[in-house]
């Protein structure tokens, strides 16, 4: 076989299956673990400096999930060297995942090691996958942002607490922002455009749904494993509520994702003028629910682990905050989907909002029932308004 017939054969053919591979569900697993780790780093520190931290390293997975979804949009899935592709970086998350407890109080440099190494992998990957097509201009580019942010990774490895947070967000911010301004480049690359954006939008729309349930079942995983280590002990009133409020939100955030906009998420994408930066935003949006998510589960955490009368102002955090943050979440993706926001869903925000002075003084599980109150009501709101109509269509801004 000659160069030019091996040129692209891992791209993947656009008129072939749209629908995500085995292998892609397999790397979303190892996020299960990632996100619990998550939780369990903001229950052990609900602080604004737990938070601060939990925020950075769910960035830096993100990012990874991020560019791996692309790169598995981009070539063939089926194909067993991108398979194994996609395995070597599922061992990576997991090796971040593991230090996500001591990302920021222990030795921070296999956090930061992987992560820069991970980015390097995909770079030679996709190099010599793509080489002779236009994709490979497309890579050129996130490199050069990618080796700026390393730059910044390692040396924030050998910083101590806030330090090392402020270093690591800022090469997040060269990675986020350098894509959110389609990678341009100093040299005759320019900006990102032509082929290598073009993206599969029923794959694509899968792929965030996917992770969306993913992240849903932290809630679940973390209610059911925190219920079942309390022992025999864990079966009184007040967990039993406790749980059955927890799995209700879980439910309701699903309804509240998958109505309308969560199901329009691939039209969306076929109609947009930039397919690419709609993605981008979904992204964003997804990143926020998922933050929300993980939120909401370590506010229910505490309460089950902690079935006291009165909680305090940290918790507020994830038992008001979290359904806020998903709601925010949630309108953002809205948004992308649709050009509008719907002003019930402001409303449920401005709600938990004002709840927060007054939570602390009510019993808890009022307080867990009032803010699963506030996701139901949008849900029958949203029920309610489609009833008899045909579904919403996309229009998603220009």
């Amino acid at each position: 076989m000659n160069q030019n017939s091996r040129t692209g054969q891992l791209l993947r053919v656009r008129d072939a299956r749209k629908q995500p591979a085995f292998i892609e569900l397999f790397f979303d697993l190892v996020y299960v673990f990632a996100l619990i780790q998550l939780t369990h780093l903001l229950v052990d520190a609900l602080t604004l400096e737990g938070g601060f931290e939990a925020l950075v390293l769910l960035l830096a997975l993100w990012w990874v999930w991020v560019l791996t979804a692309w790169t598995t949009d981009q070539f063939d899935p089926q194909h067993a060297g991108v398979q194994w592709y996609v395995v070597l970086v599922m061992f990576g998350i997991l090796l971040m995942a593991i230090q996500v407890p001591k990302g920021f109080h222990g030795n921070g440099l296999l956090f930061a090691v992987t992560f820069t190494l991970i980015n390097f992998g995909r770079f030679l990957f996709v190099a010599r996958a793509a080489r002779g097509t236009p994709v490979l201009n497309h890579v050129m580019r996130a490199r050069f942002w990618s080796v700026l942010s390393t730059l910044i990774w390692i040396p924030g490895a050998f910083a101590e607490d806030w330090i090392r947070g402020v270093l690591w967000l800022s090469a997040l911010a060269v990675d986020y922002v350098s894509a959110a301004l389609r990678w341009p480049t100093p040299w005759k690359l320019g900006h990102a455009v032509g082929p290598a954006l073009e993206i599969v939008a029923t794959h694509v729309a899968e792929r965030y749904r996917q992770v969306f349930i993913i992240a849903l079942g932290e809630i679940v995983l973390a209610m059911g494993m925190t219920f079942s280590s309390t022992g025999y002990d864990a079966f009184t009133p007040r967990r039993v509520v406790v749980l059955a409020l927890a799995f209700a939100s879980a439910a309701l955030m699903w309804r509240l994702y998958i109505y309308q906009a969560g199901a329009q998420l691939s039209p969306a994408i076929a109609a947009s003028e930039n397919p690419h930066r709609l993605s981008q935003w979904s992204a964003y949006a997804h990143m926020a629910m998922i933050a929300g998510i993980i939120l909401t589960a370590v506010g229910f955490t505490l309460a089950i682990e902690h079935p006291i009368e009165r909680m305090p102002w940290s918790w507020v955090v994830g038992i008001v905050g979290g359904p806020a943050l998903f709601l925010a979440g949630r309108s953002g993706f809205e948004y992308v989907i649709f050009g509008r926001v719907t002003m019930p869903r402001l409303i449920g925000i401005l709600v938990l909002a004002g709840l927060s002075p007054a939570v602390v003084h009510l019993p808890l599980e009022v307080t867990l029932a009032s803010t699963t109150l506030v996701l139901a009501a949008l849900a029958v709101e949203d029920a309610a308004r489609g009833k008899g109509r045909p579904p919403e269509t996309a229009a998603p801004p220009t």
